[in-house]
Protein backbone atom coordinates (compact mmCIF):
# COMPACT_ATOMS: atom_id res chain seq x y z
CA UNK A 1 0.00 0.00 0.00
CA UNK A 2 1.32 3.60 -0.97
CA UNK A 3 0.71 5.31 2.23
CA UNK A 4 0.93 9.48 1.88
CA UNK A 5 3.50 11.06 3.83
CA UNK A 6 2.15 13.85 5.95
CA UNK A 7 5.25 16.74 5.93
CA UNK A 8 4.81 19.00 9.10
CA UNK A 9 8.11 21.15 9.07
CA UNK A 10 7.35 24.85 8.54
CA UNK A 11 7.19 26.63 5.31
CA UNK A 12 9.15 27.15 2.79
CA UNK A 13 10.96 23.75 4.04
CA UNK A 14 7.61 22.32 3.90
CA UNK A 15 6.88 22.68 0.53
CA UNK A 16 10.69 21.90 -0.49
CA UNK A 17 10.10 18.32 1.30
CA UNK A 18 7.06 17.38 -0.53
CA UNK A 19 8.52 18.35 -3.18
CA UNK A 20 10.82 15.40 -3.01
CA UNK A 21 8.77 13.03 -1.45
CA UNK A 22 6.28 13.69 -4.92
CA UNK A 23 9.88 13.28 -6.76
CA UNK A 24 9.87 9.97 -5.71
CA UNK A 25 6.33 8.88 -6.49
CA UNK A 26 4.61 9.49 -3.00
CA UNK A 27 1.67 11.03 -2.39
CA UNK A 28 1.66 14.08 0.09
CA UNK A 29 -0.27 16.04 2.77
CA UNK A 30 1.25 18.95 3.77
CA UNK A 31 0.20 19.79 7.30
CA UNK A 32 2.77 22.60 8.81
CA UNK A 33 2.60 22.39 12.56
CA UNK A 34 4.45 25.94 12.79
CA UNK A 35 5.27 29.41 11.29
CA UNK A 36 8.48 30.46 11.30
CA UNK A 37 9.10 34.67 12.47
CA UNK A 38 12.04 37.21 12.60
CA UNK A 39 13.05 37.97 16.03
CA UNK A 40 15.05 41.54 16.28
CA UNK A 41 18.34 41.29 17.38
CA UNK A 42 21.46 42.77 17.80
CA UNK A 43 24.61 42.78 16.35
CA UNK A 44 27.58 41.40 18.16
CA UNK A 45 31.44 42.82 17.21
CA UNK A 46 32.21 40.02 14.16
CA UNK A 47 35.98 40.89 15.03
CA UNK A 48 34.83 39.12 18.82
CA UNK A 49 34.29 35.52 16.48
CA UNK A 50 36.30 32.96 14.68
CA UNK A 51 33.59 30.89 13.45
CA UNK A 52 29.60 31.13 12.49
CA UNK A 53 27.40 27.81 13.54
CA UNK A 54 24.37 27.61 11.72
CA UNK A 55 22.13 24.44 12.52
CA UNK A 56 18.86 25.57 10.41
CA UNK A 57 18.51 27.47 7.22
CA UNK A 58 15.65 29.71 8.63
CA UNK A 59 18.80 31.50 10.54
CA UNK A 60 20.02 32.90 7.15
CA UNK A 61 16.44 33.39 5.60
CA UNK A 62 15.21 35.18 8.77
CA UNK A 63 18.64 36.84 9.74
CA UNK A 64 18.04 40.15 8.06
CA UNK A 65 20.22 43.30 7.57
CA UNK A 66 23.34 42.21 10.19
CA UNK A 67 24.10 38.93 8.03
CA UNK A 68 26.05 40.77 5.74
CA UNK A 69 28.48 41.84 8.64
CA UNK A 70 29.41 38.27 8.98
CA UNK A 71 30.10 37.10 5.76
CA UNK A 72 34.00 36.48 6.63
CA UNK A 73 33.31 34.36 9.07
CA UNK A 74 33.52 31.01 8.45
CA UNK A 75 30.55 28.98 8.17
CA UNK A 76 29.51 25.24 10.20
CA UNK A 77 26.82 24.39 8.75
CA UNK A 78 23.98 21.27 10.04
CA UNK A 79 23.06 19.81 6.95
CA UNK A 80 23.30 20.49 2.98
CA UNK A 81 19.66 22.29 3.30
CA UNK A 82 21.32 25.08 5.85
CA UNK A 83 25.13 25.10 3.85
CA UNK A 84 23.47 25.86 0.38
CA UNK A 85 21.15 28.82 1.78
CA UNK A 86 24.19 30.18 3.61
CA UNK A 87 26.06 30.28 0.48
CA UNK A 88 23.12 31.16 -1.73
CA UNK A 89 23.32 34.62 1.05
CA UNK A 90 27.19 34.89 0.61
CA UNK A 91 29.07 32.58 3.26
CA UNK A 92 31.98 30.47 3.08
CA UNK A 93 31.22 27.23 4.41
CA UNK A 94 34.31 25.31 6.24
CA UNK A 95 32.43 22.15 6.90
CA UNK A 96 28.83 20.59 6.78
CA UNK A 97 27.80 18.15 9.52
CA UNK A 98 24.95 15.88 9.13
CA UNK A 99 24.66 14.26 12.44
CA UNK A 100 22.98 17.21 14.75
CA UNK A 101 23.99 20.57 16.07
CA UNK A 102 25.87 18.95 19.33
CA UNK A 103 28.29 16.93 16.55
CA UNK A 104 28.76 20.37 14.66
CA UNK A 105 30.08 21.91 17.38
CA UNK A 106 32.41 18.90 17.97
CA UNK A 107 33.64 18.65 14.42
CA UNK A 108 33.99 22.57 14.69
CA UNK A 109 36.30 22.20 17.99
CA UNK A 110 37.86 19.98 16.11
CA UNK A 111 38.81 22.14 13.48
CA UNK A 112 40.18 24.32 15.80
CA UNK A 113 37.36 26.50 16.24
CA UNK A 114 37.44 28.38 19.79
CA UNK A 115 35.27 31.68 19.63
CA UNK A 116 31.93 30.84 17.69
CA UNK A 117 28.99 33.15 16.95
CA UNK A 118 25.91 30.81 17.13
CA UNK A 119 22.62 32.36 15.11
CA UNK A 120 19.73 30.28 16.61
CA UNK A 121 15.75 29.81 17.27
CA UNK A 122 14.14 30.70 19.98
CA UNK A 123 13.95 27.07 20.80
CA UNK A 124 17.39 25.31 20.51
CA UNK A 125 19.33 22.45 21.61
CA UNK A 126 23.12 24.21 21.37
CA UNK A 127 23.84 26.65 24.83
CA UNK A 128 26.62 29.04 24.92
CA UNK A 129 29.88 28.02 26.77
CA UNK A 130 32.73 25.82 25.82
CA UNK A 131 33.91 26.72 21.63
CA UNK A 132 30.11 28.74 21.44
CA UNK A 133 30.91 32.31 22.72
CA UNK A 134 27.62 33.87 22.03
CA UNK A 135 24.43 33.21 20.80
CA UNK A 136 21.90 35.26 18.96
CA UNK A 137 18.43 34.30 18.49
CA UNK A 138 16.88 35.51 14.98
CA UNK A 139 14.03 34.13 14.30
CA UNK A 140 10.97 31.40 16.23
CA UNK A 141 8.61 29.14 15.33
CA UNK A 142 5.28 29.45 16.28
CA UNK A 143 2.53 27.12 16.36
CA UNK A 144 -0.24 27.29 13.82
CA UNK A 145 -3.56 26.22 14.96
CA UNK A 146 -4.89 22.92 13.39
CA UNK A 147 -8.59 22.39 12.31
CA UNK A 148 -10.07 19.06 13.37
CA UNK A 149 -10.61 18.50 9.19
CA UNK A 150 -7.42 19.25 8.74
CA UNK A 151 -5.85 16.89 11.18
CA UNK A 152 -8.10 14.24 10.12
CA UNK A 153 -6.15 14.08 6.73
CA UNK A 154 -3.50 12.27 9.12
CA UNK A 155 -5.11 9.23 9.32
CA UNK A 156 -3.49 6.76 7.42
CA UNK A 157 -0.58 8.63 6.48
CA UNK A 158 3.13 8.30 7.36
CA UNK A 159 4.30 11.38 9.58
CA UNK A 160 7.91 12.87 8.88
CA UNK A 161 8.81 14.46 12.24
CA UNK A 162 11.87 16.49 11.65
CA UNK A 163 12.44 18.05 15.33
CA UNK A 164 11.43 17.02 18.50
CA UNK A 165 8.88 20.18 18.91
CA UNK A 166 7.51 18.52 16.34
CA UNK A 167 6.95 15.28 17.47
CA UNK A 168 5.43 16.96 20.81
CA UNK A 169 3.23 19.04 18.62
CA UNK A 170 1.60 16.30 16.42
CA UNK A 171 1.51 14.34 19.44
CA UNK A 172 -0.75 17.31 20.82
CA UNK A 173 -2.58 17.67 18.09
CA UNK A 174 -3.75 14.31 17.08
CA UNK A 175 -4.70 13.80 20.99
CA UNK A 176 -6.73 17.30 20.63
CA UNK A 177 -8.82 16.07 17.89
CA UNK A 178 -9.15 12.96 19.23
CA UNK A 179 -7.94 10.83 16.64
CA UNK A 180 -6.33 7.16 16.86
CA UNK A 181 -2.68 7.35 16.47
CA UNK A 182 -2.97 3.22 15.70
CA UNK A 183 -4.43 5.00 12.33
CA UNK A 184 -0.95 7.20 11.83
CA UNK A 185 2.92 6.35 11.55
CA UNK A 186 5.59 8.01 12.56
CA UNK A 187 9.07 8.00 11.10
CA UNK A 188 11.40 10.31 13.14
CA UNK A 189 14.73 12.04 12.35
CA UNK A 190 16.12 11.12 15.51
CA UNK A 191 16.09 9.48 18.82
CA UNK A 192 14.90 12.63 20.37
CA UNK A 193 12.05 13.28 17.88
CA UNK A 194 11.05 9.41 17.98
CA UNK A 195 10.94 10.02 21.96
CA UNK A 196 8.77 13.64 21.31
CA UNK A 197 6.00 12.11 19.94
CA UNK A 198 5.28 9.02 22.62
CA UNK A 199 3.95 5.74 21.45
CA UNK A 200 1.01 4.45 20.41
CA UNK A 201 1.82 4.89 16.66
CA UNK A 202 0.65 2.73 14.17
CA UNK A 203 4.38 2.50 13.87
CA UNK A 204 7.38 4.37 14.81
CA UNK A 205 10.62 4.31 13.23
CA UNK A 206 13.99 6.23 13.33
CA UNK A 207 15.70 7.22 10.35
CA UNK A 208 19.27 6.07 10.10
CA UNK A 209 20.79 9.40 10.10
CA UNK A 210 19.56 12.90 10.22
CA UNK A 211 18.76 13.30 6.65
CA UNK A 212 15.88 14.42 4.91
CA UNK A 213 17.59 11.27 2.75
CA UNK A 214 17.33 8.99 4.55
CA UNK A 215 14.20 9.80 6.77
CA UNK A 216 12.05 9.54 2.97
CA UNK A 217 14.27 6.52 2.10
CA UNK A 218 13.16 5.10 5.99
CA UNK A 219 9.18 6.47 5.21
CA UNK A 220 9.43 4.06 1.81
CA UNK A 221 9.99 1.35 3.13
CA UNK A 222 7.32 1.52 5.59
CA UNK A 223 4.69 3.20 3.04
CA UNK A 224 5.41 0.10 0.37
Amino acid sequence: MNRPFAVLRPEPGNRIMAAAAEARGRRVVRLPLFGIAPVPWDLPDPAAFDALILTSANAVRQGGAGLAMLRNLPVFAVGASTAESAERAGFRIAQIGRAGAAALVALAREAGVSRALHLAGRERTVEQGGIVADIRTVYASEALPIAPAAAERLIGSIALVQSARAGERLSDVVDACGLDRARIGVVAMSDACARAAGEGWNVLRVAPDPSPEALLDTAIALAD
